[in-house]
């Protein structure tokens, strides 16, 4: 059986990178959305210069102990709450040098949501030239799976085994308050999407932030082979919503969902985490029409009607 090409059969071709940037032996789990996520990223920077700072997250446990690495490029572990100030002197390093190195910084979603918001909400207030991409699995995967605060209602944590109550932080709005030249929410179940704003995200200069919906099977209690399928399933349902934001002002809707209640319905059968915790469709919906109608206020389009 052939393999069917993929993004325009890019991979393992000239316009692919030599050396991916997370190599073969690494300890990610099986169906880990982050581990897509770095092939993606192999894809959309060719052969640029790279460094990356990754901070305390699944992503630092990937790259195994000193002096081997898994990473394919010079990477820098940091503090859960540094990240941020740590890329900011990489990035500031690399430009009195004349260096073209752009500076990635790779964390999960409690070193970004929680712990780490500080740095970067100040390398974003400063407008630090370096690409942050948060990869959220929606549970502090390598502390032992505890509530953030992107830590979806409804679903059990270690810390919230009858549900977590509260509903997930907006960090796209957040980010866009900070006026950031660039902020994209990507799913990677869309590959064609997610390598353009990989490569725009790459090419821009200034803070720019990219949020990633990321299956963690052991977190989510799925089975590793669904992890896309999830991702895309909770796009189709409205659930997470596919989008720019241009200099913290001007919004695109880049997938227009079906908002389909069979989708919705199958993305939470599909997890364990969700069992008995009493949350359904019908009582995400009303925060799903909520968050899009500002989407389409924001980013210009007709809100429909209410419904009586």
């Amino acid at each position: 059986m052939m393999n069917e090409p993929a993004l325009n059969g890019m991979a393992c071709t000239d316009r692919d990178r030599r050396d991916p940037l997370l190599r073969p032996g690494n300890s990610n789990c099986g169906g880990c959305g982050m581990s897509n996520l770095l092939q993606m990223l192999r894809r959309a920077t060719g052969e640029r210069e790279l460094k990356m700072v990754v901070p305390a997250c699944c992503a630092a446990v990937t790259g195994g102990s000193f002096p081997e690495s898994v990473f394919g490029i010079p990477a820098i572990m940091s503090t859960f709450a540094s990240a941020a100030s740590v890329a900011t002197g990489v990035a500031a390093v690399a430009q009195l040098n004349g260096e073209e190195t752009r500076v990635i910084c790779l964390a999960g979603d409690g070193g970004t949501y929680d712990i780490g918001m500080g740095t970067l909400s100040a390398a974003a207030e400063r407008n630090e030239d370096i690409l942050y991409i948060c990869y959220d699995n929606e549970i502090y995967g390598n502390t032992g799976g505890q509530r953030s605060s992107a830590t979806p209602a409804g679903a059990a944590t270690t810390s919230t085994p009858r549900g977590k109550q509260e509903t997930k932080k907006d960090i796209i709005g957040i980010m866009a308050a900070h006026r950031i030249p660039y902020a994209a929410s990507i799913s990677l179940a869309h590959i064609d999407d997610t390598l353009r704003k990989l490569q725009f995200a790459l090419d821009a200069r200034g803070f720019r932030f990219l949020h990633v919906l990321s299956p963690c099977p052991t977190g989510w209690k799925s089975e590793p082979a669904m992890g896309i399928e999830l991702v895309r399933l909770a796009v189709r349902s409205g659930l997470f919503p596919v989008f720019e934001v241009f200099d913290g002002e001007r919004y695109v809707i880049n997938i227009e969902p079906e908002f389909s209640n069979e989708a919705l319905m199958m993305y939470l059968s599909l997890q364990r985490r969700f069992r008995n915790t009493g949350v359904t469709e019908e009582s995400l919906q009303p925060n799903i029409e909520r968050y899009w109608n500002y989407l389409r206020l924001m980013s210009g389009r007709i809100v429909p009607a209410k419904r009586n």
